[in-house]
């Protein structure tokens, strides 16, 4: 696999996580703020669904991460601190 190939892979699960980050501060700010209880477990539904695919966008993110360094890289960092990781 080329770097650039990588390197165009990680951005995009970088973007992924932005996005779901954006979601589930979205839902998050949404839970229990209904009277309904059925629209109050809905939305905790989808907030741990987004919490459940950010893990899941985060590990598919360090499994593509080279190994070769003990530190993390700074680009990889600051992205991370955008979404809150």
């Amino acid at each position: 696999m080329s770097d650039d190939y990588a390197h165009g892979r990680r951005d995009g699960l970088r973007l992924a996580l932005a996005i779901l980050a954006a979601e589930e501060a979205k839902w998050s700010a949404l839970l229990g703020e209904s009277r309904s209880w059925r629209t109050n477990a809905t939305r905790e539904v989808r907030h741990k669904t987004l919490q459940v695919a950010q893990a899941r966008v985060q590990t598919a993110l360090n499994r593509l991460t080279p190994n070769a360094s003990v530190e993390i890289d700074p680009e990889l960092a600051s992205a991370l601190d955008k979404v809150g990781l």
